[in-house]
């Protein structure tokens, strides 16, 4: 089976975005409504810009579901730009007749901002790197590509994956943790799910909330911006995706990567992650005190976060990612030229969030929904949803039993040879009564 993957398209004020998925089984329930739940979540929080009033996001299914199930086939989502309208000759995809160019010089003579070239470069952003990496004297290409616009891709794409990992019992939300320095206090965390999915700012402390609302009012007084930190939780994983083998297979270096990847995030933590650096080992790791009766293993904590080895351990993923306040400024930080060189006293701008941490959040699920279903794949893949519910279906009731059991692989040298299972009993037939058929790790 072709290994998962997702590749994303689109400027931020250009026609769309788009997002191709491949290697998902056939069978997947979507839908454009589902989808859009999570893209209405990426436009909210507190102390969002004016563009999300001017965005209205939905995507559109292209290819890849037919009934609203997948087909197999790779799946093609597009989210149109509303705002497209207003900057058609700015990036147009055509080159521009002789009409057209003399056109956009008088609009930038005349002062319209949007055909005007961007040389004052913007500190914090990909500006100067990027114009210089890629040779241009306009640093209207480069901030087009990198800016956030593009993780309503990315989120599209998360959607699709919510619906294959929820078949299979995983589920995956997001909420914030800290804003401008403040954090929650898990002794108030007094919401529920859906209470603090309705809140201003996705927080399940109504306290901390109100405080982190203040910090954002004073930011936006003063022209500025704050970061903060979302956390990731995942339930319903199995022990065992990821592996300690190699260190491309670790599942921790995967989810890092990928949370890494979104702007503004600067930061990433698996648990405890850095807090465990000022704590003894004794006070670090999770004891396993048992297995229950239904076999499943249990610990009385989970600093780790649900991933020891870089493999999931059966206990709850936990993933934050830390945002830096974003770069725009609505008081632009002095800056430079990048075709003179000189100094400049104010940066370009255009328009700025003052805070996205909750929408930052919802990114953080669409990367973390991307990274486990490539994992999932990996180890349970199939071609059809049911035939990848039945490798996990087998996988789990295999590691239900403990090793060394009658019915469990001797794996010692020299232990005793198992009996072959009888034909169609297992995937291929002949592989033993360990063979989960899950195309995993035995």
């Amino acid at each position: 089976m072709t290994a998962f993957r997702f590749l994303t398209a689109g400027e931020s004020h250009g026609p769309s975005l788009g997002v191709t998925l491949e290697g998902l089984p056939a069978g997947i329930a979507v839908t454009a409504d589902a989808i859009a739940k999570d893209l209405r979540r990426r436009q909210g929080g507190y102390g969002r810009g004016a563009r999300q009033a001017i965005e209205q996001d939905r995507a559109e299914i292209l290819a890849g579901i037919r009934h609203g199930l997948t087909i197999g086939s790779p799946i093609l989502l597009l989210v149109r730009n509303r705002d497209w309208d207003n900057w058609t000759r700015v990036m147009q995809v055509e080159p521009l007749t002789d009409a057209q160019a003399e056109e956009l010089a008088a609009l930038a003579a005349g002062g319209n901002l949007r055909a005007q070239p961007v040389t004052r470069l913007r500190p914090g952003h990909a500006d100067l790197a990027g114009a210089l990496k890629y040779g241009f004297a306009d640093v209207r290409p480069v901030l087009e590509r990198a800016s956030a616009r593009e993780t309503a891709a990315r989120v599209a794409a998360g959607a699709v994956c919510r619906a294959f990992l929820a078949a299979l019992g995983i589920e995956v939300w997001s909420f914030t943790a800290e804003v401008g320095g403040v954090a929650v206090d898990p002794a108030n965390c007094t919401r529920s799910r859906a209470e603090a999915e309705a809140s201003p700012l996705r927080c399940p402390d109504p306290e901390a909330e109100a405080r982190m609302v203040a910090r954002i009012d004073e930011a936006r007084a003063l022209g500025n911006t704050v970061g903060g930190v979302f956390e990731v939780v995942a339930h319903g994983l199995p022990i065992g995706l990821g592996s300690h083998v190699h260190w491309d297979r670790r599942l921790d270096g995967a989810l890092a990567a990928a949370v890494m990847s979104i702007q503004s995030v600067k930061g990433v933590e698996l648990g405890l992650g850095f807090a465990q650096t000022r704590l003894l080992g004794s006070d670090v790791h999770d004891v396993i005190e048992r297995r229950d009766g239904a076999g499943a293993w249990i610990h009385r904590t989970n600093n780790a976060g649900g991933l020891t080895g870089g493999i999931t351990n059966g206990q709850p993923l936990v993933v934050r990612g830390a945002v830096k306040p974003i770069s725009t400024l609505a008081r632009p930080l002095p800056s430079a030229n990048l075709v003179t060189g000189e100094a400049v006293e104010k940066a370009h701008y255009e328009r700025s969030d003052i805070s996205v941490v909750p929408a930052a959040g919802v990114i953080g699920e669409a990367m973390v929904l991307l990274t486990l279903t490539a994992s999932v794949l990996e180890k349970f893949g199939g071609d059809s949803l049911t035939e990848v519910q039945d490798n996990l279906a087998r996988y789990l009731e295999r590691i239900a039993r403990l090793p060394g059991s009658d019915n469990a692989a001797d794996t010692r040298p020299g232990g005793p040879a198992q009996p072959e299972s009888p034909a169609g009993a297992g995937s291929p037939a002949g592989r033993g009564s360990g063979a989960a058929g899950s195309g995993g790790d035995d």
